[in-house]
């Protein structure tokens, strides 16, 4: 009877045999993994310009270019070029409309840096605050020369007639009482509401010193005058808005890093100091 032979399997040398459990291992790991489009999200573009803006009604601090007034000029336009050079990052401080809608394209993402904001809940939901502050400010009551106005304290305010400029902010403190306590109508422009004052249609406004003096004096107004004590005294910020495609953990933290150390260098009394002067010139 005819017998099969068994079959000899093939002789399989070292390297074969490595070459296949090579083979094996690569194909379940690539069975393991996800795509390499899952694994590593895409990182976003480069970000080689951020667009700047802030209240255009805001000597020393900020106020439209009389040689172009699609830029804004003043201390904060100043202290973000020298914030550009440290962030490495060209800024391009523009006007974009009153303060109300600086704060709405922030909101939306299409301005990138508010150059100079107070602090208040309502606005951390739509922007990041810099640390420390780089500037002080004083807002105060402004009425009329021959008004007899006692005040000494916000009670004071409750039976009058106020009025400031939309958006505006004067500290939570503050906002929190007026809001629940006293008269204040808003309007578009701090010149409206100086206007409103000096015609009548208001008791006292809100505003702060340094630019309403600014104001007063571009106005050639000379019977108005500011009140004591302050209002508040409240820090402004740099601002970035949490939409704006540049905001990432790497930019925060170099210009938190800047901002602090042009905070430390006390720059920002210069350029009060410089552009006062340059306000000044405009107007005369």
């Amino acid at each position: 009877m005819y017998r099969k032979q068994p079959v000899k399997a093939p002789r399989r040398g070292p390297g074969l045999i490595k070459g296949l459990v090579g083979s094996l291992s690569l194909v379940t790991s690539l069975a393991a993994l996800p795509s390499a489009a899952q694994a590593q999200p895409q990182a976003p573009e480069t970000c080689k310009q951020l667009l700047a803006s802030g209240n255009p009604q805001y000597p020393p601090y900020l106020w439209r270019d009389p040689d172009d007034e699609n830029k804004l000029v003043g201390a904060n336009a100043d202290l973000m070029q020298m914030l550009a050079k440290e962030i490495g990052i060209p800024i391009d401080v523009r006007y974009i409309g009153p303060w109300g809608r600086v704060q709405e394209e922030t909101r939306a993402g299409r301005n990138d840096l508010i150059a100079g904001a107070f602090f208040t809940l309502p606005r951390t939901e739509y922007m990041d605050y810099f640390h420390p502050a780089f500037r002080e400010t004083r807002s105060v009551v402004w009425t009329r020369d021959n008004q007899r106005l006692n005040y000494r304290r916000w009670a004071d305010l409750a039976s009058l007639q106020g009025v400031t400029v939309i958006n505006n902010s004067f500290g939570e403190d503050f906002d929190r009482y007026a809001r629940d306590n006293l008269k204040i109508s808003t309007v578009a422009s701090l010149e409206q509401a100086i206007q409103m004052l000096q015609k009548g249609r208001a008791d006292y406004l809100v505003y702060e010193d340094s630019p309403g003096a600014a104001y007063l004096a571009k106005m050639n107004i000379l019977d108005l005058k500011s009140l004591s004590p302050a209002v508040a005294n409240e820090n402004l910020h740099l601002t970035l808005s949490h939409k704006s495609a540049c905001n990432t953990p790497e930019l925060r933290g170099r210009i938190t890093r800047a901002v602090y150390k042009l905070a430390r260098s006390n720059v920002m009394q210069g350029l009060i100091d410089k552009n006062i002067q340059l306000w000044r010139k405009q107007n005369q």
